[in-house]
């Protein structure tokens, strides 16, 4: 596999919430997409799911609480836990979960 320009990846996606899996770790797949500042409804996922903020900022909401992710931060949501995506919410994200 080559290296992957996470930053070009990400740019090139045609709608903004669409990830693009760029390749799977074990069972856990990863993924890019790019933020445009509209929410995204609560979910919760069976495993945790890793959020990596490349550039931007995730207004994150685990479990009624708010927690903002800054560009180079990571946030590992726990197995089961409800989260959503906040208004405002811009930039480059990475993703690693399980399908």
């Amino acid at each position: 596999m080559n290296p992957v320009d996470l930053h070009r990846t990400a740019a090139a996606l045609q709608q903004e919430w669409r990830s693009r899996p760029l390749g799977q770790v074990g069972s856990a797949c990863v993924k890019v997409l790019r933020m445009n500042g509209l929410p995204v409804a609560e979910e919760s996922h069976r495993d945790a799911e890793a959020l990596l903020v490349l550039d931007g900022r995730l207004e994150l909401e685990v479990d009624g609480e708010l927690v903002p992710v800054g560009a180079g931060e990571l946030y590992l949501v726990p197995a089961g836990t409800p989260h959503a995506v906040r208004p405002g919410s811009h930039g480059t994200l990475l993703i690693v979960e399980r399908p």
